[in-house]
């Protein structure tokens, strides 16, 4: 499966009706931070379903998420998984109530709310520029590396998110250090690798393994394999019919919702050319997809972006290309209307999450990053 924790944390400080008592049990060694993963990735699921004003993801974890924050998104993560020692509870806690990455103690560096200038947004040649898009990404993508069974996917990213924090009785706004992203993934997502600043050790942590009651976790849309994927339909109008019907009841709408997860689809895993062509042309069918003039990603790159404003929040997710080439460069969350977070302290101009692909390829073996990453 595909976890990612990178996705926006919860701006506010509430507590959570997730959090529930807690038994203590000691755990196997090694599934101590596994656990962790997966219910960070899970707070992510319900807090979009409950509507925090900081998207999160949702996904058919009921069936039974990868984030993304997979890129904001999770894997089935089971009642059992609750169960956990003592002092996972606790950093499960701090993490709810701080928004940050790790709880108490957290290693990741924090430094000044990102900002940026809000670019113009226009509906006009949006699926016309969508369409281009889709051809070059097609030819892109039909020249990588093909996958074997034996073989992983990597994913290198550049990524940060911004949350309030708060110490004593006061709040502020602040912003990860931009800090990279590291994942491995093998075909059929029994095997898979992570290591992100502030969600796991210098090591990484697996994120392989069945769920408490020695199931294999069950891909489906938001939580992808590459498998899954490449047996998803190419035909634009079925394959959003599909994404519609099975994101129903999520996020803040469904055409948000819909373009939420094609976001994922393309930021966080590595579709089949045929389908990455559908992708773009199944968002053009979205109503209230819009270009924006100018978005800058993770890495400083400048670009046109595709985006939609998600009227509840205020906060406009941006799809990142290169202006030339159309190459996919990232994906960001900007505060464009209004306020959000606790006290209203994400304004206008507000980064709220931004990330940057740097490297996305097959490689041999799990941990291994390839020559340009390294």
């Amino acid at each position: 499966m595909n976890p990612d924790l990178s996705r926006p944390r919860p701006a506010g400080g509430e507590e959570h009706p997730l959090l529930l008592p807690f038994a203590e049990r000691e755990l196997p060694a090694g599934r101590h931070q596994f656990h962790k993963e997966r219910l960070m990735a899970q707070i992510h699921e319900d807090l979009r379903a409950a509507d925090v004003p900081t998207p999160a993801p949702a996904g058919p974890a009921r069936a039974g998420r990868s984030r993304n924050p997979f890129p904001r998104r999770a894997f089935f993560v089971p009642a059992a998984a609750f169960a956990l020692a003592g002092a996972l509870a606790v950093g499960f806690l701090s993490y709810v109530d701080r928004g940050a990455a790790d709880g108490p103690g957290s290693t990741m560096a924090t430094g000044p709310a990102l900002t940026t200038r809000i670019g113009a947004a226009d509906p006009q040649g949006t699926p016309q520029l969508l369409d281009r898009i889709s051809l070059a990404s097609s030819a892109a993508s039909a020249s990588g590396p093909a996958v074997r069974a034996d073989q992983f996917i990597y994913i290198g990213s550049k990524t940060a998110n911004t949350y309030v924090k708060t110490v004593g009785d006061k709040s502020t706004l602040v912003s990860e250090e931009l800090h990279m992203r590291h994942q491995w993934n093998s075909p059929d997502g029994t095997k898979g690798w992570l290591i992100e600043p502030g969600n796991t050790g210098p090591e990484g942590v697996t994120l392989a393994g069945p769920d408490e009651k020695g199931n294999t976790p069950t891909p489906y849309l938001n939580a992808p394999t590459y498998d899954y994927l490449a047996g998803l339909p190419t035909d634009p109008d079925v394959l959003l019919k599909r994404i519609y019907q099975e994101t129903q009841g999520h996020g803040r709408g469904p055409d948000q919702e819909a373009f939420t997860t094609i976001g994922d689809l393309l930021r966080g895993s590595y579709p089949p050319a045929e389908l990455t062509a559908a992708l773009y042309k199944a968002a053009a069918k979205i109503p209230g997809v819009v270009t924006v003039d100018e978005a800058v990603d993770a890495a400083g790159r400048s670009g046109i972006a595709v985006a939609r404003l998600d009227e509840h929040s205020g906060q406009r997710e941006e799809w990142i290309f290169d202006s030339q080439t159309l190459t996919f460069l990232g994906e960001r969350s900007v505060q464009v209307q209004g306020e959000s977070g606790e006290q209203g302290l994400i304004k206008p101009g507000t980064v709220v999450s931004t990330s940057a692909v740097m490297n996305r390829t097959v490689v041999d073996r799990i941990k291994e990053l390839p020559t340009a990453a390294r």
